[in-house]
């Protein structure tokens, strides 16, 4: 046997070597035997320095390795893994809800100039419109045509006009609200597909990029409202019907079922398109193309696509509630008692100061909520690509970053379309 330290403790002699403690044959008793170097002194003279070697002798053991973070941003306990590169806003890497969100931010906070100018000149845009709509209702034409919904005595006929006129003045405002939804969608898009690369982009440039998408985007954004409506009105159907052939009681049951459950089915439809704008606008597709492109990428992710989004409602909901519950305060107390019953719902005039001043509130509103939305649905399009078609080897490359970006990706990738928005 070998004489290697890990196969002896120290001090012990190895088995096939003789015992030199011990008397040899034909030697004197009164000759003291030689002394012989013990093996525990060689072995600790060659032995090398503490924490090198394993207990078995097998070899050095490997210097401790610190732990990684998770994509999650926790600690684990395996080996170091290679960053991912960071261009831009965002890691090029599949990314976790919170890193969509904070990206959102980031895009606004890198580029606040761009950002908050564009969402700006949209707010003020909409909203000075919708404020103008809402004054010219609430006058007192305006006011004794809405009065007769709350008569008793009113005629169908009356009532049909007060209905028809009321449904007019919230379809105008609906759509000039969607109209401001789809011209910062486009123009923030575009900037957000920039930022995610590390590169700045003016306002003249985004729109540059997205006026010639403006009239797809804008059907693209009434579509898909209307596909949801459509579906609704399907379920209700045979129960109105059944309704109308005198089994009300009956009729109105089913209708509130099939209700119930076409809107299951609209939401369902909704979230499967809600990634359609994005895909329109970056890979320069048509609208029925950019819808089938939302539907296949969404496939088997509905549930954290529809939680991303659904965090984004949220946070757009509460960074408005900040703004505007002020500023609907401070209206209040301008207005009087007309003001807060205007807000409570009712049908009253008001006077164009009170509504100067909710229209500000809505602009400062819009201008930061604006920039969330389109973000968050920008990045979950790019986060879904590069789960599914390792877009982020096509983004290192747009950026330039150094190293093969091909390095830890299987082969065969799908070839994607550059997102710089060039």
């Amino acid at each position: 046997m070998n004489d290697t330290p890990g196969w002896a403790p120290p001090g012990s002699s190895p088995s096939d070597e003789p015992d030199h403690g011990a008397q040899q044959q034909n030697e004197p008793a009164d000759q003291p035997a030689p002394e012989q170097p013990t093996w525990g002194r060689q072995w600790a003279r060659r032995q090398p320095p503490p924490g090198r070697w394993t207990a078995s002798g097998q070899g050095p053991t490997p210097p401790p390795v610190p732990p990684a973070p998770t994509p999650g941003g926790g600690w684990g306990t395996g080996p170091r893994q290679p960053s991912a590169p960071r261009p831009g806003v965002i890691p090029l890497r599949p990314l976790a809800a919170s890193e969509i969100l904070n990206g959102a931010v980031a895009v606004m906070r890198a580029h606040w100039r761009t950002v908050l100018g564009i969402s700006l000149i949209v707010s003020i845009v909409t909203q000075g419109l919708i404020t103008a709509a809402t004054g010219l209702w609430f006058n007192d034409a305006h006011g004794n045509e809405r009065n007769v919904l709350d008569d008793p005595d009113a005629t169908v006929g009356q009532a049909m006009r007060a209905v028809g006129g009321s449904l007019g003045d919230s379809g105008v405002t609906l759509l000039l609200g969607v109209l401001g939804t789809i011209v910062t969608t486009a123009l923030l898009t575009v900037v957000t597909a920039r930022a995610v690369l590390g590169r700045s982009v003016s306002a003249k440039e985004a729109w540059g990029g997205a006026r010639p998408h403006l009239l797809q985007l804008c059907g693209l954004l009434l579509l898909i409202p209307t596909i949801a409506v459509a579906v609704i009105a399907a379920g209700m159907t045979p129960g109105l019907l059944l309704a109308f052939a005198g089994v009300r009681s009956e009729g109105a049951a089913l209708a509130s079922l099939g209700g119930f459950a076409a809107a299951g089915v609209a939401a369902w439809l909704w979230v499967r398109f809600s990634l359609a704008p994005a895909a329109l606008m970056l890979e320069k597709q048509g609208i029925i193309k950019a819808l089938r492109r939302s539907f296949k990428l969404v496939r088997g992710a509905w549930g954290r696509v529809f939680g991303i989004q659904l965090l984004a409602v949220v946070l757009v909901f509460i960074v408005g509630a900040i703004v505007e519950i002020p500023t609907s305060l401070i209206a209040m107390v301008i207005g009087g008692d007309n003001a807060m019953d205007w807000l409570s719902g009712e049908s009253v005039a008001v006077s164009w100061t009170f509504l100067v001043v909710v229209g500000v509130g809505g602009v400062i509103s819009s201008t930061i909520t604006f920039p969330i939305s389109a973000g968050v649905t920008a990045l979950l399009y790019m986060d879904q690509r590069i789960r599914r078609e390792a877009l982020d080897l096509e983004l290192a490359r747009a950026a330039g970053m150094p190293g093969d970006p091909t390095d830890g990706h299987g082969k065969g990738q799908p070839t994607v379309a550059s997102t710089s928005g060039n």
